[in-house]
């Protein structure tokens, strides 16, 4: 596909729009069923549609690109003509603060270069048994489930949770846990409500929306910042050195506050002589977008592929016993992610069928000609892994589960963005290595010990900040005999 700024070149053709109803255009269609809605638009009118919503002089116009190659032009390639500048970002970036996923510019990299040494892989493998120590409680309480059945959605969100909040704060995870589960989705429904809003009234305005909002955001900023404080008061350990007593940097497993590993003390040693270091506001921003980033999405794909296994029993059985095979009776390590190559291709098949990032928006600041069209300056530009990932091009029988579809030699026969659950280009997922280590050492540890049936096998999804469920997705499970 041809690509590349649209400098000198003819507009092209012009870019189809899906029809929708006169005045409003698709804003119905969109507030019901955004990911059908983009779905439709792809298999009508192809890689590169219009889509538009609003009535006149609010309407927005959306360009969506579907393909691999447009994915990769805006994501990659020309990543320069395309910024986190919309609507959605300024209002995450208004109540979960300027890190990482938000910032941009020399802010953008100053953060990364600041964080990237925290997140190399040896000092990930080191939070394996955080991970594994979350996941043996929530096995242990499954054994009181009422008439064995769980809601894997409920249980994966507060596994990931604790897991997330155990690396970041050590053992400040129970004052922390249990005030983001109460506060984060008041907060993240209101910066839905105001991001795809066509107009909003300003965020100090006494509404009940702006005070329920304020009154969440307060408390979550309140147990960070005291956190936050103990730490730098308690003097922190510069990154990639270690307390007496601990071992090698980036070793300790247990996520343990006040041995200078736990994720938020690394940080607030963080410093190079040309970036400084984060000061308390910048520290609390990274914090919550961490908290945000690295426990929905986590808790999404373990969800799925449980409930995908647990319809296909077949596949379920494949994965537990490579898992046995492997790991016999030992708790997971970091070192077996390798070791277990059907599980991870379970987990990859999962993240195809139900991404964490459903559609990725970011406004065009240059033309830029993708295929037979341009997309113009100043557009509102949507990708959309939920479409890429079901292109019939290159996934045939796209919503059949079929962990085969990610063997290496499989893999490598597709274009590099027919899957990017985290993203890609120069602000790709810095989590995404502890993501899936994450996953695959919970998944192999609840494979181990339970059986999984489907009491919902239809589970609706809307897009979110992350893909969520609309409905319980119960499974009931059995503990393996042996």
């Amino acid at each position: 596909m041809a690509g590349g700024s649209d400098a000198g070149a003819g507009a092209g053709a012009e870019v189809p729009r899906l029809a929708g109803v006169p005045l409003l255009g698709s804003l119905f269609d969109l507030k019901a069923d955004s990911l059908g809605t983009y779905l439709r638009a792809q298999h009508r009118h192809g890689d590169l549609v219009r889509v538009t919503a609003g009535p006149p002089g609010m309407r927005a116009e959306l360009y969506c690109v579907f393909s691999p190659e447009g994915a990769q032009q805006v994501l990659a390639s020309d990543a320069a003509n395309f910024r986190k500048d919309n609507a959605f970002y300024q209002e995450v970036r208004e109540s979960f603060g300027n890190g990482l996923l938000t910032s941009q510019d020399e802010d953008y990299l100053r953060q990364r270069r600041l964080v990237q040494p925290l997140f190399t892989r040896r000092r990930v493998d080191g939070y394996a048994g955080a991970v594994a120590a979350e996941t043996a409680s929530v096995i242990a309480a499954w054994e009181k489930a009422v008439d064995g059945v769980v809601d894997v959605s409920d249980e994966m969100m507060h596994l990931a949770l604790r897991a997330v909040a155990r690396i970041l704060f050590g053992t400040d995870v129970e004052a922390t846990a249990e005030v983001v589960s109460r506060c984060f989705p008041v907060i993240t429904d209101y910066v839905l409500r105001r991001g795809y809003s066509p107009a909003n009234v300003p965020r100090h305005w006494p509404t009940p929306g702006n005070r329920r909002a304020a009154a969440a955001m307060d408390e979550l900023y309140g147990v960070c910042d005291k956190i936050i404080a103990e730490r730098r008061g308690g003097g922190a350990h510069p990154a990639g050195t270690s307390p007496a007593g601990t071992g090698p940097a980036g070793t300790d497993t247990g996520g343990r506050g006040g041995t200078g590993e736990d994720l938020l003390t690394l940080l607030a040693a963080a410093r190079s002589s040309d970036d400084g270091e984060f000061d308390a506001s910048e520290l609390r921003d990274q914090v919550l977008i961490f908290l945000l980033a690295g426990h929905e999405t986590t808790a999404t794909s373990l969800c799925f592929a449980l409930h995908l296994l647990a319809r296909h029993p077949e596949e379920q059985n494949r994965a537990r016993e490579e898992i046995s095979r492997v790991l016999g009776d030992r708790t997971p390590e970091a070192a077996d992610m390798d070791r277990l190559p059907y599980l991870t291709r379970v987990l990859k098949e999962a993240m195809r069928l139900y991404p964490a990032a459903p559609v990725i928006g970011r406004k065009a600041v240059a033309d830029t000609r993708i295929g037979e069209h341009t997309v113009p300056a100043g557009a509102d530009v949507i990708l959309a892994p939920w479409v890429t990932h079901r292109h019939p091009e290159h996934w045939p029988d796209p919503d059949r589960f079929d962990p085969e579809r990610f063997t290496p030699e499989a893999e490598a026969a597709r274009p590099r963005y027919a899957w990017f659950p985290f993203g890609g280009g120069p602000r790709a997922c810095i989590g995404q290595h502890f993501s899936m280590l994450e996953s695959v050492v919970a998944l192999a540890m609840i494979l181990r010990a339970y059986e999984f049936e489907a009491v919902d096998t239809e589970i609706p999804v809307g897009a979110g900040i992350t893909l969520r469920t609309d409905g319980p997705a119960r499974c009931r499970v059995r503990r393996v005999d042996g």
